[in-house]
């Protein structure tokens, strides 16, 4: 009688969820912001203490109440937050134990168990020149089952990303999206054109954060100048970082945000720039 497994992602990175929670929490109920941003709605008053910024005083309510007070305000709920899976060849290259696909799909798990709680809505595209996977309309506890079903197929494919109609299945998800996470590989800036040709058109409607899963060893080989064939790998890993620093570069002048880091350690960046967008009103 024959049979088929489903291997579903891991999800080793919800390790990091419990720790990320109890900071939403903080940042929905005893803590609020004092300056208002886009993304924040008002919350309540409380009495001026010696500190606060005086941009928030409530003058009406202060000669209501006879002392100086001041408006809180709270992160909005109900955003929309895109993120998209790059699966193109350079999800195929290996970091770590596994391939960058591995990681890319953690921080997408990671940052969206923690939006889902947030309140936000949450829209994923697996993408490199078809759709691969997509998940959208689903909130709550039955998100977190959708995306692993979603991506448990989906293999990187050994072919180049075509960003433009990535970004055409972005406007597609969501009308006017508050976050969009790409998770992709821009390291290389001649690789790298056309993404960053296709990013203002993106940018100009709304904050974008791109993640890219490095190589940890990468500094470490640096170091290591002993032998020729040290040395050798010292200048090709100075090389690729240079190359990725200039790329990022190039993504900030494009009015996006880049964040790299190991397989392990990128799903929680990502997840602590959006909670770090949210405490800030800009999310």
């Amino acid at each position: 009688m024959r049979g088929a497994i489903r291997v579903l992602p891991p999800f080793t990175s919800r390790r990091h969820l419990p720790s990320r929670l109890a900071r939403l929490r903080e940042l929905d109920g005893s803590t609020s912001v004092l300056i208002r941003g886009a993304g924040t709605e008002f919350d309540s008053l409380r009495p001026y203490v010696r500190g606060d910024d005086v941009r928030s005083i409530d003058w009406r309510a202060t000669a209501r109440a006879g002392t100086t007070m001041l408006r809180t305000w709270r992160p909005e709920r109900d955003r929309h937050v895109v993120i998209v899976i790059d699966t193109g060849r350079t999800s195929a290259a290996r970091v770590g134990d596994g391939v960058r696909l591995d990681a890319e799909m953690e921080a997408a798990l990671l940052l969206s168990a923690l939006a889902v709680q947030a309140g936000d809505h949450v829209h994923l595209v697996m993408f490199d020149r078809a759709v691969r996977a997509r998940v959208s309309g689903v909130d709550g506890e039955a998100l977190l089952p959708a995306l692993v079903d979603a991506m448990a197929p989906v293999e990187p494919s050994l072919i180049d990303t075509d960003w433009d109609a990535a970004f055409a299945q972005i406007r597609a998800l969501a009308v006017r999206p508050s976050l969009v996470v790409l998770l992709t590989a821009q390291d290389d800036p001649a690789s790298a054109r056309g993404f960053l040709g296709s990013l203002p058109a993106l940018t100009a409607h709304a904050r974008v954060l791109v993640g890219t899963v490095t190589d940890a060893s990468l500094a470490a080989r640096t170091a290591a100048r002993t032998t020729v064939g040290e040395v050798y790998r010292a200048a090709a890993a100075e090389q690729t970082l240079a190359d990725a620093a200039q790329v990022a570069q190039a993504v900030a002048r494009a009015g996006a945000e880049a964040l790299a880091d190991g397989p392990e350690d990128l799903p929680p960046r990502v997840a602590d720039r959006y909670l770090a967008l949210k405490a800030a009103g800009r999310l």
